[in-house]
């Protein structure tokens, strides 16, 4: 189920952001004689009034067109006072940054509404003075794969939602009791208790080994040359799902925009990190390069997303997420995106003068290239290098 909300809710996010370019026209009077899911041939189509709906037959976005955006249009002198270049500023501010402000709206919602039913992580101040979420006994997700081979935790059955109580026969009170029984158990075939719909089971499995740097106080232990401090530790192949407390309307609220605000800076962040390891990301991609850099700057596409949404929580938690970076992106004073639309309308508003717009047309180029190379990159690495959770 929540695959099937992924996706409809990527197909809605694309709906809604031309939707709310073609509302914000029509509302100024502009004419909008496309509005179409898709790019590329038209699968089906059907007009009312002046505008053409429809689909089309690749679902990587979708369009408005509204006359008088292109500057290179002929358009009919009867049609030239309801073109988007004889409106006003403000009027084409509107229009250009509607569908941005509706990717910010509904993660907002999102956030919101997934605080309201499954409340928020309840945190404690660390001895930094900074919150830190607590994490729960209950297991949140399971890697599939180590180093090319089943996890100990997939090879044991253990399944999300699982609540685990013992390991080897000593009870688990928190999950640090957790981790620190299974860092100590490498290469050992352990016995762990779980709580599965109210009934008690055991899983039996061999734990592996992995290298992992020796940490002091929150900070990496390095040797007398710089290097950093690395210990074989006993892998199991878990993380926890997060203690929760209930949240109030609002207080969802409050959530919703906290959660808002700090997937904006996030979503910053990685497209930057994006953009400045483009080419790694490239070489990594296909084997050529550093493969750690898909940890910090890896795109993901749908599939990946379906992938990675094991409850219906998750799923509406990602489609927030994307929506933030997809605004993000879109936030760019770049043609062909709507922060470029936006960045000529401004520079008429300033200087009086519409600029050379064929002069844009390398960089718009070059923009669509980037986000088409990513939108692929991200399939194919969800295809063959899924994310490991």
């Amino acid at each position: 189920m929540a695959a099937v909300v992924v996706i409809l809710g990527v197909a809605m996010m694309i709906i809604v952001h031309e939707g709310s370019h073609f509302v914000a026209a029509k509302a100024f009077n502009m004419k909008a004689t496309e509005a179409f899911f898709g790019f590329g041939p038209t699968l089906v189509s059907t007009t009312k009034g002046e505008t053409e709906y429809g689909v089309k037959a690749i679902p990587l976005g979708g369009y408005v067109r509204i006359i008088g955006m292109n500057p290179f249009e002929e358009i009919d002198a009867d049609d030239e006072e309801r073109t988007y270049r004889a409106a006003p500023f403000w009027k084409k501010s509107i229009v250009v940054l509607a569908g941005i402000m509706s990717h910010l709206v509904v993660a907002f919602a999102l956030f919101a509404v997934v605080a309201m039913i499954w409340g928020a992580p309840k945190t404690v101040i660390g001895d930094d003075g900074k919150p830190t979420a607590v994490a729960s006994t209950t297991v949140g997700s399971v890697a599939p794969t180590v180093d090319g081979r089943p996890t100990p935790a997939a090879a044991s059955g253990i399944e999300v939602g699982d609540e685990i109580v013992s390991f080897n026969g000593d009870p688990i009170a928190e999950w640090s009791d957790f981790g620190d029984h299974a860092s100590a158990h490498g290469d050992e075939e352990v016995v762990v208790g779980v709580i599965r719909d109210g009934q008690y089971v055991e899983l039996t499995t061999t734990l592996t080994t992995v290298s992992r740097p020796v940490v002091v106080d929150g900070e990496p232990v390095e040797d007398a040359a710089g290097n950093q401090v690395m210990e074989e530790r006993g892998f199991f192949g878990i993380s926890p799902a997060l203690e929760m407390e209930p949240v109030g309307p609002i207080q969802a609220i409050g959530r919703g925009v906290g959660d808002l605000g700090q997937s904006i800076v996030q979503s910053v962040q990685g497209l930057w990190l994006m953009i400045i390891n483009f080419p790694k990301v490239v070489a990594a991609t296909f084997g050529a390069g550093d493969g750690e850099i898909l940890d910090t700057a890896r795109p993901i596409s749908p599939i990946g997303l379906v992938q990675i949404s094991d409850t219906m929580r998750d799923a509406l938690v990602l489609l927030a997420l994307v929506n933030v970076f997809v605004a993000v992106l879109n936030v760019v004073p770049l043609y062909p995106l709507d922060g470029g639309h936006f960045a000529v309308a401004l520079y008429e508003k300033v200087r009086g003068r519409t600029p050379d717009v064929r002069k844009l047309m390398p960089v718009a180029v070059a923009v669509f290239a980037f986000v088409v190379a990513l939108g692929l990159i991200g399939i194919y690495l969800d295809i063959f290098n899924p994310i490991e959770l």
